[in-house]
């Protein structure tokens, strides 16, 4: 194996080393043929994209005006690592709303998938994958194929998965209703979203790969993304309270678990994030990405407090 080779494959395991906490295997069926399998496929831009579906019970489909929740996965994890960690899949039946597990690209196929999220991360910001469009696609798509309710579509994502859902409440401001990025990041050289959305924000405290500090990526491996310093944590709450006009200071609670800002946003808008104490780099509430991965924090559930969030708006 020449040197070169060798370089590109220890690239893509440090992305998924400090991305995802993970390296799921990639579903074994890739239907897209049949519209009753679960994982289906779209192409966007020439690429064979995939996405994982899952529907609540019949009678909330007939009832129509259903909602629509993204969960984009970790750098270098799948939609079943996503679905797996976040226990999006169970809230979603339990709650009657429909759940999708887009997936990233990779030059592995669907191994290493990373998403575009502009600084971050791998294979798909080196190659400049048209990732906004791909998720637009997708949603015009789902609304043809399913009784979704327009003005009901949300996204959250973790990490790398995270940095791209931010990109997508900026860039996709009139299609998302409101986002949720978890131990996720902002880099100040953000443009201004055309319309608002609402915003709920999680970092880990203890969080090595992406500092809730800011600054340089940390971690066993810290070349993952292009080497622009991350904002610190709170800076995303100043760009979307900013976005959504609401007021420039936050009211804050420092709990013994945790610390949550909220600020105060016109009516049908709002902007929240947690800072949790006893989290590093995982979905809160959820479950650990991989063996080596961090352990998520218990102060709070993630998912259940994102539905409550989305529910809201």
């Amino acid at each position: 194996m020449n040197r070169n080779v060798r370089q590109h494959l220890l690239c893509f395991a440090i992305v998924a080393a400090l991305l995802a906490g993970s390296v799921a295997a990639a579903p074994e069926v890739k239907a897209g043929s049949d519209a009753s399998d679960p994982y289906q496929m779209l192409q966007h831009d020439g690429i064979d994209r995939h996405y994982l579906i899952r529907t609540p019970a019949e009678s909330a489909l007939r009832a129509g005006g259903v909602p629509l929740v993204l969960v984009l996965h970790g750098g270098g994890g799948n939609a079943e690592n996503a679905e797996r960690m976040t226990a999006f899949t169970a809230k979603a039946q339990r709650e009657g709303f429909i759940v999708v597990y887009p997936e990233g690209s990779s030059r592995f196929k669907q191994k290493l998938l990373t998403w575009n999220a502009g600084h971050c991360c791998g294979y798909a910001m080196e190659r400049k994958v048209d990732d906004v469009g791909f998720i637009r696609s997708l949603i015009k798509q789902l609304i043809k194929q399913y009784p979704i309710d327009p003005a009901r579509v949300y996204v959250t994502g973790m990490s790398n998965g995270g940095m791209m859902t931010h990109r997508l409440g900026r860039e996709l401001a009139g299609q998302v209703a409101a986002i949720a990025p978890v131990v996720a990041t902002v880099f100040g050289d953000e443009s201004k979203a055309g319309q608002p959305v609402s915003a709920l924000m999680f970092n880990g405290m203890r969080d090595e790969s992406v500092p809730y500090l800011g600054g340089a990526p940390g971690g066993r491996f810290n070349d993952a993304w292009d080497g622009t310093p991350a904002k610190p944590a709170f800076d995303q709450g100043v760009y979307w309270a900013a976005t959504n006009g609401c007021a420039k200071e936050p009211v804050k609670r420092d709990q013994a678990a945790f610390v949550h800002w909220r600020y105060a946003c016109p009516d049908g808008r709002a902007v929240e994030l947690y800072l949790l104490k006893d989290s590093g780099h995982a979905w809160p509430g959820g479950q650990k990405g991989s063996r080596r991965g961090d352990a998520p924090g218990t102060s709070v559930n993630a998912t259940d407090l994102i539905w409550e969030f989305f529910a809201a708006i």
